[in-house]
């Protein structure tokens, strides 16, 4: 093979614009071996990719023309490999005129055998790594061998970025369609936990609420949603975002109470590898995970005023940096808040940031208490005995008409949570009886007569202590776990410790 440096100058650029259109790993190689064959004539072409860290090599792509049996399969040893072994150790390229001269390797004695005589092969190098070797094997070595080498000793550089490049390619590849069957399940599993139809009402006030909502979600406008502990604010932040535009992307909660002060900045913008002590490497905040969807700040009127500052700078131009990088961030999300607090009141008692509440506040919803719509539960407690029964693989008791009357007056400070914990506890311990009078009684204020609640009616805060001290007995003092507290009043356990801490509740399993 003759070539002036002109004509080779212009086969390796047509070779090259071959390779970079390719896709995948066989469109690339059978790109190469046309190439090639245009050139010159050869009975096998093969390249080996090389794991440094396994000591292994496997094929890129199957192989073209003549297989020595001993050479067959997808990965073998390096050390099975003499040809490509030599080329990779010493990154220098092999050319063998005449094979049956080094018949004392094993993998020459089967190429022998097979019919081949002469071979050539080329480390495949690029940012001085070794990424595997290119090889030609020939029945006749062909006509100006060592020409021909140092013509595909240069080739082998762009066929090494080549393949490197496509190896990213492919990786990158399956990690997206990983993320997204991760995506997917996420979504997936997020529709089956708030399907519509398991919000269950038939009350004038929330029938008005679920019509509100039908409007909000068709904007992107930031939304408050206030209501007591346990009315189901996260279950309708959920629900905005699963009707709303950006129902295919993520929705992305963030617990306020839960944020401590030192991580904040790390948790919701992310970090750079080394921004700190333990940060091994890069992590996405949750800004930058609820792009596309939804954010969504529970419990925000437990944030503290120093940490209101830095969500506000966020919220007003989606922008920010993460801890350690100075690469700024622009991310596109619809963000929705909910608390239990008066943030009006709030603001005048310098709890509250009111910039950061009008930011929020653009579109409220209110999610009234159970005992304002206590129409509800008579179907709560039909449909939640159904469920839970199902979950707690027990059957579900039966309520008279005595239980189903306190349960109608009760005052119900923890809501429909309240109301499922009850259930639950009833299925527990009373599965499939009929529950009078006396034994909801016993449950919900053992120690309150009528005679003194008329006297002393108990405040919010003091019966969701009460409801706390009640669920830790019934677990034992333990707050974490699956049978712990947490896990009974269906609370993260981070909530439940902060509000064991503002209510003064310890045990002394507080730490289980």
């Amino acid at each position: 093979m003759h070539l002036n440096p002109a004509t080779r100058y212009q086969v390796l650029l047509t070779i090259n614009n071959a390779l970079v259109n390719q896709t995948t790993r066989d469109s690339l190689f059978k790109a190469l071996a046309g190439e090639l064959g245009k050139i010159f004539e050869f009975d096998r072409l093969s390249i080996n990719l090389y794991d440094e860290f396994q000591g292994s090599l496997s094929y890129f792509a199957t192989a073209e023309g003549i297989t020595p049996e001993a050479i067959e399969g997808d990965s073998r040893p390096l050390a099975q490999g003499s040809i490509a072994k030599t080329v990779i150790r010493s990154r220098e390229p092999l050319v063998i005129p005449d094979l049956r001269k080094h018949t004392y390797w094993p993998s020459v004695q089967a190429m022998v055998n097979a019919g081949l005589n002469a071979t050539m092969a080329f480390p495949l190098i690029t940012r001085g790594n070794v990424v595997g070797s290119m090889h030609l094997s020939f029945r006749t070595p062909p006509e100006h061998m060592e020409e021909l080498a140092g013509f595909l000793n240069v080739l082998s550089g762009q066929l090494a970025i080549a393949v490197d490049n496509m190896l990213a390619h492919s990786q990158l590849t399956a990690l997206n369609r990983r993320l997204q069957l991760q995506k997917d399940f996420l979504l997936k599993q997020s529709e089956n936990i708030y399907d519509p139809e398991s919000f269950f009402y038939v009350s004038t006030a929330m029938r008005s609420v679920m019509g509100q909502i039908q409007m909000i979600s068709e904007t992107d406008a930031s939304v408050l949603v206030t209501g007591e502990t346990g009315t189901g604010k996260d279950y309708v932040a959920r629900y905005i975002h699963s009707l709303s535009p950006r129902q295919s992307s993520l929705f992305v909660k963030v617990n306020c109470p839960g944020l401590a002060s030192t991580l904040f900045e790390s948790e919701l913008f992310g970090h750079a590898k080394g921004a700190f002590t333990g940060a091994h490497a890069k992590r996405v905040g949750r800004f930058e995970m609820a792009a596309g969807g939804t954010l969504f700040l529970d419990e925000i009127g437990d944030l503290p005023l120093p940490q209101q500052a830095k969500l506000l700078h966020v919220l007003q131009d989606r922008t920010f940096e993460r801890v350690g990088d100075n690469q700024p961030i622009q991310a596109d999300f619809r963000v929705i808040a909910a608390t239990n607090k008066d943030l009006e009141q709030a603001i005048r008692d310098d709890e509250f940031r009111e910039d950061l509440f009008y930011r929020l506040n653009t579109l409220s919803l209110h999610i009234p208490p159970l005992r304002e719509r206590n129409d509800d539960i008579p179907l709560l407690l039909d449909r939640l005995s159904s469920s839970e029964s199902v979950s707690l693989n027990r059957p579900a008791p039966e309520f008279s008409a005595e239980a189903v009357e306190i349960l109608l007056h009760y005052p119900w400070p923890g809501n429909v949570r309240e109301l499922k914990n009850l259930v639950k506890r009833l299925i527990i311990l009373h599965p499939g009886k009929t529950i009078g009078a006396g034994i909801v009684e016993g449950m919900l204020q053992p120690e309150q007569t009528e005679e003194n609640s008329l006297c002393r009616f108990p405040s919010l805060a003091e019966m969701e202590k009460r409801h706390i001290e009640k669920a830790l007995a019934l677990a034992g003092g333990k707050v974490g776990g699956s049978c712990g507290a947490a896990k009974l009043l269906g609370i993260p356990r981070s909530t439940l410790q902060y509000r064991m801490k503002k209510h003064g509740v310890e045990t002394a399993a507080s730490g289980a």
